[in-house]
């Protein structure tokens, strides 16, 4: 891949559209692998998105996920308007959940959002503020050829 191949993309996420939840990071999944993206780079990339959406689906009003391909990496920035994370520290621990019932109920909230998005992330940024959003980064590298 050269950097003539460059591309990326930015999709709307609304908040309790459960309906929807996963067809974001499918629709980027699909444009990776399209692209020739190594497999592993893929499953990385679609986890992270998919927790991004999940997130932004069960605890905003709106997001948007953008992300941006080149050469070196996969970079995904989810941003949404929100209640934001009163301790960012404490929801990146593995199961903590502020999930109420409804989202529970539908098989989500196991507190494992953030932690995967971490986990799969070469590179991870979050930032909260409580009563207006939630701003996270991750950047996954495509190992050279």
């Amino acid at each position: 891949m050269s950097i003539e191949d460059e591309f990326g993309g930015s999709y709307t996420v609304r908040g309790r559209d459960f309906i929807d939840a996963g067809l974001v990071s499918s629709q980027i999944k699909k444009l990776l692998k399209d692209r020739g993206i190594p497999e592993d780079v893929v499953r990385k990339v679609a986890v992270v998105t998919f927790e991004a959406e999940v997130n932004i689906i069960s605890y905003a009003e709106i997001g948007t996920i953008n992300f941006h391909v080149d050469d070196r990496a996969v970079t995904i920035e989810a941003m949404d308007k929100g209640q934001g994370i009163p301790n960012v520290d404490l929801a990146l621990v593995e199961g903590y959940s502020t999930a109420d019932d409804t989202i529970r109920d539908m098989g989500f909230g196991a507190g494992m959002g953030l932690p995967n998005i971490k986990k799969f992330s070469d590179e991870f940024e979050i930032t909260s503020i409580v009563g207006k959003g939630t701003t996270l980064k991750s950047v996954i590298r495509i190992p050279p050829e």
